[in-house]
């Protein structure tokens, strides 16, 4: 049951959530600090990351010119914080930003062959729902398109993707029981703020960049948590 069906049957009962992307924007709680009601637990995603994503893929692949945020506006209405953080530094890098919400697989190959109609494109996969869900057929298509992509979660990487840049998915359901403990012993969820990832790791599958004719920077390669042969 989604946090949205369960927020909507009770406003007394204690509820700890583990990864959802934006509790305030969602009316979930009042703010990260003050949840303010019975609701508390771990958000998702840190929405200044994505600056690094567009650094570490033009890093990565240094001649590209333009890059498309690929989203879905219903499953991840969070987005546009992610591009607030990606659309300043885009120009010092020399990139253009395309901003392209998708809602069907047709519009994903289509948003991908856009950028990639001409050398020097590159992708953001941004991370909700929908994406998550269709993450195989976004793998393949820029593997079709020859696209470098960054993406959020380590599965990407580990499933055929160039590289991942994301928070450590195991951290919130490792802190998530301390909650709920101290709730059982009388804390009130809203004494307890909402905490954001505070790990993240860096997952490069050298297949994938030898397959594009990516060359990876060595000290990138220092850097990462994880390489995938």
């Amino acid at each position: 049951m989604s946090l949205s069906a369960v927020h909507k049957e009770t406003t007394t009962i204690p509820i700890v959530f583990v990864v959802v992307g934006d509790p305030v924007g969602q009316g979930f709680v009042t703010s990260l600090a003050h949840p303010g009601g019975n609701i508390t637990g771990f958000t998702g995603f840190e929405f200044g990351i994505s600056g690094k994503w567009l650094e570490l893929i033009k890093e990565i692949a240094p001649k590209i010119t333009r890059v498309a945020f690929i989203f879905n506006p219903e499953a991840g209405p969070y987005a546009q914080k992610y591009i607030q953080s990606i659309a300043p530094i885009a120009p010092a890098l020399g990139v253009k930003l395309m901003i392209t919400p998708t809602r069907d697989v047709a519009e994903i190959d289509h948003a991908v062959a856009a950028v990639s109609d001409e050398p020097r494109g590159g992708l953001i996969v941004s991370p909700d729902a929908f994406t998550v869900a269709n993450r195989s057929f976004i793998i393949s298509l820029a593997a079709h398109y020859r696209s470098p992509a960054i993406y959020a979660y380590r599965i990407y990487a580990a499933e055929g993707g160039l590289l991942s840049y994301g928070h450590d998915s195991n951290e919130p359901w490792q802190l998530a029981p301390a909650y709920v403990d101290k709730i059982l012993k009388g804390t009130s969820p809203a004494d307890l703020p909402i905490q954001q990832p505070t790990k993240f790791e860096l997952v490069i599958n050298l297949k994938t960049a030898k397959t594009l004719g990516v060359s990876i920077p060595p000290q990138l390669l220092d850097r990462a948590d994880e390489l995938i042969e």
